[in-house]
């Protein structure tokens, strides 16, 4: 007989997540993580990570966003952490940008309250900001931030509670179906279980050749700075932004371990990059393409650097989530290519992951994320 119901491959954000939640509803299970926990060779680390309920990318997101809400304040009850921090948000650009009218139309499509700015009214009330005057912005209140490295941990420690299983440094070297389920082979073992989890982030095309084309990593870049004028620059005065002019910024007040303003720019330098192989070294041309988002736009953010750092996005052809049964293993429980956008969906991904690893299917809409769309 299998030694376990499900192996979960990768514990960052989703994985962590799908640890908890089939510990939770008392499977036997193990996760394997390549390096510690957290770790910061991924996508789940930078001490913040936009959560937002305006959600331009598409309305569907929206009932999945309300439900992260809720599992992430669960979470932080039971831990007794601080895991999201709510300061509004900002989507902001031209007033046909995709950004602002896709904020506008999962509003409205969702009974969101929300407010419609001009980019002078968005300075009088939040003064660090200085969007060009051609610009508007979608104010929403519940937007803010999620905690990424707290909140791995935090869903390890609960999954742990719940009798999970965990090796760090143990790397996956392949899997195969086997006659009750899976086989899942490590550079220190192998394992079997009936289900098997894998949301590998970056490497999930290794573990899933047909993803080759479907999860692609990226290079990223994100950089902290002393502000200025520090006050405006507060979660109480400084709301979380989303940014279209054209290019795509995103950042955070000051807060957490690294004192300063953060700010990334989406598909930073276009640059793809093998996940064990990527430059993470940090040139003048990352903090340039940067700067300019700062001096454009948050001109009293524009301080000394006190610190840049790589990350990793893993890019989908649609940039919408990977999220399934695997076409030829329905053993397998997949969720990949979450394209820069999917922490704060790891609570509610976890979820859906142990609804799939155990039944099959998930009471979640998930069609838009279906591997059959390519």
């Amino acid at each position: 007989m299998p030694t376990y119901d499900a192996i979960v491959v990768g514990l960052g954000g989703m994985g962590s997540a799908a640890l908890y939640h089939l510990a939770r509803r008392g499977a036997k299970v193990l996760g394997l993580e390549q390096f510690d926990i957290p770790h910061d060779h991924g996508s789940s680390h930078g001490e913040t990570r936009i959560i937002r309920l305006a959600y331009a990318e598409h309305p569907d997101y929206v009932p999945l966003l309300r439900r992260a809400y809720e599992l992430w304040r669960e979470l932080e009850a039971l831990t007794n952490e601080r895991l999201l921090v709510i300061t509004g948000g900002v989507d902001a650009g031209a007033p046909s940008s995709a950004t602002v009218q896709g904020s506008l139309r999962a509003c409205e499509t969702h009974q969101i309250p929300h407010e419609l700015l001009t980019a002078a009214d968005l300075h009088e009330r939040f003064p660090g900001y200085r969007l060009s005057s051609e610009m508007v912005a979608v104010l929403q209140p519940d937007g803010g931030f999620v905690l990424p490295e707290l909140c791995v941990v935090n869903n390890v420690a609960a999954g742990r509670s719940h009798g999970a299983e965990v090796h760090t440094r143990e790397r996956v070297t392949g899997w195969d179906r086997h006659p009750e389920g899976v086989k899942v082979s490590t550079d220190h073992g192998s394992y079997t279980a009936r289900k098997l989890v894998l949301t590998a982030g970056p490497w999930a095309a290794s573990l899933v050749p047909r993803l080759a084309r479907l999860a692609v990593p990226e290079r990223q870049v994100m950089l902290w700075t002393q502000p200025l004028r520090p006050e405006l620059f507060q979660p109480e005065s400084f709301p979380i932004f989303n940014l279209e002019a054209p290019e795509r910024f995103y950042g955070f007040p000051v807060y957490g371990k690294i004192p300063g303003f953060k700010i990334g720019k989406y598909h930073h330098r276009l640059e793809k990059a093998d996940p064990d192989r990527v430059d993470r070294d940090i040139h003048p041309e990352d903090e340039a393409v940067l700067r300019e988002g700062i001096r454009r736009f948050f001109p009293d953010a524009d301080g000394p650097t006190l610190e840049m750092k790589t990350c990793l996005f893993t890019n989908s052809p649609d940039e919408h989530f990977l999220v399934d049964l695997h076409p030829d293993a329905p053993e397998v429980a997949l969720a990949a290519g979450f394209s820069g956008h999917g922490f704060k969906f790891a609570s509610v991904i976890g979820e859906i992951m142990a609804d799939l690893a155990l039944h099959g299917s998930t009471r979640h809409e998930i069609e838009l994320f279906r591997l059959g769309r390519f």
